[in-house]
């Protein structure tokens, strides 16, 4: 049995895109994270649980590291560093531009993994 926890919405800024203007001047991704944890978390303690704040700091730190054109690459790239980082079953990270330029609400890519 495990459990899924998820971070919904994270803002960070990013110098991320196809365009050069995209990636010299930047612009803000909202991230979606979800992942599923052994069910020890059932016990109450941060000690047997993810914490958030690790989740948000690797996508931080992967996002701000280097620049990106795609956004299924900046996707893969921090669902590679939770799933190796972290003690985790599965984790599925949603990437998405809501500043893109297109009539749309935003573009978005997902990607999945399992260590």
């Amino acid at each position: 049995m495990s459990v899924t926890v998820e971070v919904q919405g994270l803002e960070v800024f990013g110098h991320h895109g196809v365009e050069e203007d995209e990636r010299r001047d930047g612009q803000r991704f909202l991230y979606d994270v979800d992942f599923d944890v052994a069910d020890s978390v059932l016990s109450d303690r941060i000690d047997d649980a993810v914490d958030y704040r690790d989740v948000i700091g690797i996508v931080e730190r992967v996002s701000g590291k280097r620049s990106f054109r795609l956004l299924e690459a900046l996707a893969a790239a921090v669902a590679d560093a939770i799933a190796a980082e972290l003690p985790i079953e599965r984790v599925r990270v949603r990437v998405r531009k809501p500043d893109v330029q297109l009539p749309v609400e935003h573009t978005a890519a997902t990607v999945e993994r399992r260590p």
